[in-house]
């Protein structure tokens, strides 16, 4: 019996971008895959490879002055020009899952009112049963209390229940195809396996194809059943799921395999996939170093608690804006712990939580509605807190989820970076704070060009070195780090995480990291703590918490890591 016609097909695709001064930047080179009904195609690779390129490209939605210079892309059979306007019905043709849920939802209309538009626009639907099937989606994609969730505006929810949303918008008219850029990148995992059954049995049910663009290899070990691999623009090693990562047979492939964080062991550094990007960043590391960015006294021992957290509750929903006779929501209730100096420790568990709302009290974003917070003896946070100003302000720093919504699109990256250098007065001369500008880029593994540039000119993995490199321009003792590597590729993420490890040992640096990603805190944190609906469940060194958890949660949460041993299809 013959193989049935691909969904989606791809011939020699070349994807060029003209530059100002003439010359050409091929993003994509005679790139070709096929995706069958019913398959899952991974398309992976390093920020900057093409791979969302190829996605934009597919879904009519190539920025300008982008062009597809030659190939075709076909559907069902049909070739056709994807930067026509008219030549697919986004949201019915083809479904679209982004990688930034916040930019992909309005903020001034309610989760019903954007599904349902969705639905209206391509389906013959009342409102009622329109209503009805977006309450559904919001089920089917796992929002707890869907129903009050339909009446909620996109910045009420967590991060993870925006993508989900996302999701929901994009399955509303059950398109033969669907582009899902990222699909689990703000996803604890509870929730990311619930969006991978989903997905997965989407392809197997109902024989939707999907694109699946991710830089996330145990994702793509879950569920997926071919993988693409991309560098520099061109497919350096295609073929089935359980072929491609038990053996790969291109050096690219196999570095970039090696790289991915393990989970089952403590390793004391990150594999670095670019031996020259590790020199080249190892170099401006170590005058980071001599010019002391981070500050803090290694020497002073990790005794001492630096910040102290003590019954901590902070309330949603109370208050003027809120409506008469809304009921507060209590997302953090009677939360305490210690980070000590020089030390990272690790804050896990599902979104919505309460792990993001401890990270903006910590960084002074949110007055707590109970408890304190001390950070080197001094009320930050609470009844008794004054404002914070000058080092008190700088201590903290925070490195934010979302890179595409945290740097300023209209200040070249520079700028952006030199901000918080003049602010503050650390560097005597613009000259010296261009400097330390150069440093930070080159330690974030970006060419120096880079400072010239506007944050839409990068990637969404560049974008969030740029937001780690600012941070660490403020000279800061304390980082809160919120996600900081859920948009970076595992290269990336190794050059930033060992990078943040240097400094921590050079300087004394301290860090409060939240993460989603399980391999990356056992890599990271000397303590857990691991919370569910506003409370900790558990605490304990980390090599303690991952080789001998206690609560049912914690051992719940392990088991649902997705990693290369898990191949899809093998026993």
């Amino acid at each position: 019996m013959s193989a049935p016609a691909p969904i989606l097909a791809i011939d020699r695709l070349r994807i060029e971008y003209p530059l100002a001064d003439g010359g050409v930047l091929t993003a994509v080179e005679g790139a070709s895959l096929t995706i069958a009904p019913g398959e899952i195609h991974a398309l992976v690779g390093e920020s900057g490879a093409g791979k969302t390129t190829i996605g934009n490209a597919v879904l009519g939605l190539l920025e300008k002055p982008g062009r597809i210079a030659s190939g075709t892309i076909a559907l069902d059979g049909q070739p056709f020009d994807p930067l026509k306007p008219g030549a697919i019905r986004l949201g019915r043709d083809i479904g679209a899952v982004f990688q930034d849920p916040m930019t992909s939802l309005n903020p001034l209309f309610t989760i019903e009112s954007q599904i349902v538009e969705t639905l209206r626009a391509h389906l013959p639907l009342d409102r009622a049963a329109a209503r009805a099937r977006a309450l559904d989606l919001l089920k089917a994609v796992g929002i707890p209390e869907p129903e009050r969730r339909l009446s909620a505006y996109p910045h009420q929810l967590s991060g993870g229940q925006r993508q989900r949303v996302v999701i929901a918008c994009a399955l509303a008219c059950e398109p033969r195809l669907l582009v899902a850029d990222e699909p689990t990148t703000a996803l604890d995992v509870s929730i990311q396996a619930q969006i991978l059954d989903l997905l997965r049995g989407l392809a197997d049910e109902r024989g939707i194809g999907i694109l699946l663009v991710t830089h996330n290899m145990g994702v793509v070990a879950q569920i997926a059943d071919t993988v693409t691999i991309m560098h520099r623009g061109r497919i350096v090693e295609s073929g089935p799921v359980a072929q491609v990562l038990r053996t790969p047979q291109a050096d690219y492939a196999k570095a970039l395999i090696g790289a991915v964080p393990r989970i089952d062991i403590r390793l004391d550094r990150f594999p670095m996939l670019d031996g020259a990007n590790q020199t080249e960043a190892g170099a401006a590391r170590d005058q980071l170093r001599e010019k002391a960015l981070a500050v803090g006294d290694p020497s002073s021992g990790r005794d001492v608690p630096l910040l102290s957290v003590d019954n901590l509750s902070v309330d949603y929903g109370a208050g003027f804006l809120a409506g008469r006779g809304a009921r507060a929501f209590r997302a953090v209730d009677g939360v305490s712990f210690e980070i000590r100096q020089g030390e990272v420790f690790g804050l896990v568990g599902e979104s919505g939580c309460g792990k993001t709302t401890i990270a903006n009290v910590v960084a002074g974003l949110r007055a707590p509605t109970g408890g304190s917070i001390r950070f080197d003896g001094q009320v930050i946070a609470g009844a008794e807190a004054a404002p914070r100003k000058g080092k008190a302000r700088r201590a903290i720093q925070m490195i934010f989820q979302d890179p595409y919504s945290s740097l300023n699109a209209r200040m070249r990256v520079g700028r952006i970076l030199a901000e918080p250098i003049l602010f503050y007065e650390l560097a005597r001369t613009r000259a010296e704070a261009e400097a330390d500008v150069g440093l930070l880029i080159e330690a974030a593994g970006l060419p120096a060009e880079a400072a010239q540039r506007f944050p839409h000119a990068f990637s969404g993995g560049q974008r969030q070195r740029l937001s780690i490199a600012r941070a660490l321009g403020a000279r800061p003792r304390l980082i809160v780090c919120d996600e900081p590597t859920s948009s970076l590729d595992v290269s990336v993420q190794a050059q930033i995480l060992n990078l943040l490890k240097d400094l921590r040992d050079a300087t004394g640096l301290t860090l409060l990291l939240i993460s989603h990603d399980l391999a990356v805190i056992r890599q990271m944190c000397d303590r857990v703590a691991v919370m569910r609906a506003g409370r900790i469940v558990e605490m304990a060194a980390a090599e303690t918490l991952f080789t001998a958890p206690q609560a049912d949660y914690t051992r719940q949460l392990l088991s649902l890591v997705p990693t290369l041993e898990r191949i899809r299809g093998e026993a």
